[in-house]
């Protein structure tokens, strides 16, 4: 199978080292790795079963391997590549080029082992900095506007610049929270408020992604045991942990994807609040922080042991709150582990 790769996490899977200026090709037993001068020395050290070539006009190198090798078919995933820069490819070769989209998340949808104890660390690091962050916000947040929180955010969980994060972290009061990607507002952080918080870090490139939503009371935590006032927002809280810990413990290998997804969403509906379970259970995650699977309402794919996605239900009621609880599970023997 030939095919080429522009994507910086793609090309890291097949080879264990990208950077911002690259392309991987593959043509069945070979390989190429080609970047420029700047990144000599880390990919000579870093990549590893892969040839590596040292060249600044990176796609007129790629087109004479191409060639070079008499290549006459190449597969391609379309979201990687500018018209711009495909183009040059279409232009100069007479290769048939098919395009797959999300090729290399489909090669990546079952984690090997060690992508496994990867996850895992990446999602306990996640857990410690959410301790962290709890300790942090009873100590210094409250009065503190939404930007100063989600700053505060980005710093303990990226351990002071040790670890990437996995995206800019949500860090939502009250009725933003309403909003399942929220951005931060000048609202400020005041006793017994609903907080929620959905962050996470990278361990070795690979995400973590975690979300916990709580009423900011005196000495609070990121437990999923809370108590809320308020005995609507208890009430929707309530839903949506039994949606999250129901699908956590039913989920199981062999299931279609939208299957699982239900596991929440019927709990959800029958509680009265389907109209504000407004997006999917859950997504796979990796080196992307969304691959596949994605656990939705018309997703067929088939669950099997090794993938590792989100469990994410959530409630959110415009003007007034949102709620939503979500971990990462594996699947391991057949059944969800959580990482």
């Amino acid at each position: 199978m030939n095919y080429m790769l522009k994507n910086e996490n793609a090309i890291y899977y097949e080879c264990g080292y990208s950077c911002d200026n690259s392309l991987y090709l593959s043509f069945g037993s070979e390989s190429f790795f080609i970047t420029d001068s700047r990144y000599t020395l880390d990919a000579k050290q870093h990549v590893k079963g892969t040839e590596v070539i040292i060249d600044r006009d990176l796609y007129g190198c790629a087109i004479k391997l191409i060639k070079k090798h008499k290549i006459k078919k190449i597969i391609f995933d379309p979201k990687e590549w500018s018209v711009a820069a495909f183009e040059q490819f279409t232009t100069h070769t007479k290769v048939k080029f098919k395009a797959v989209i999300d090729f290399s998340h489909k090669k990546r949808i079952v984690k090997r082992s060690d992508e496994l104890k990867t996850l895992a660390k990446a999602a306990k690091l996640g857990t410690k900095a959410f301790d962290a962050l709890a300790k942090a916000f009873n100590q210094n947040g409250f009065k503190q506007n939404e930007y100063t929180l989600t700053h505060t955010a980005k710093s303990i969980l990226g351990s002071f610049g040790e670890y990437e994060l996995s995206f800019d972290p949500i860090v939502a009061i009250n009725a933003n929270a309403a909003k399942p990607h929220a951005t931060p507002t000048k609202s400020r952080l005041q006793k017994d408020d609903l907080l929620l918080v959905d962050a996470g870090l990278k361990y070795k490139r690979y995400c973590s992604d975690r979300t916990r939503t709580v009423q900011a009371s005196k000495g609070f935590t990121f437990d999923t045991k809370q108590t809320f006032s308020r005995k609507k927002i208890q009430k929707a809280y309530d839903t949506v942990l039994k949606a999250h810990d129901n699908a956590i413990s039913k989920a199981r290998s062999g299931m279609k994807a939208r299957k699982v997804d239900a596991l929440t969403r019927d709990i959800i509906t029958k509680a009265g609040f389907g109209e504000y379970y407004v997006h999917s259970t859950g997504h796979g995650v990796g080196l992307d922080i969304h691959e596949m699977p994605y656990i939705s309402t018309k997703s067929d794919t088939i669950i099997e042991d090794g993938m590792v996605y989100t469990i994410e239900p959530g409630i959110y009621i415009p003007n007034e709150f949102g709620i939503r609880i979500e971990d990462m599970v594996a699947m391991v023997d057949g059944k969800a582990v959580v990482l």
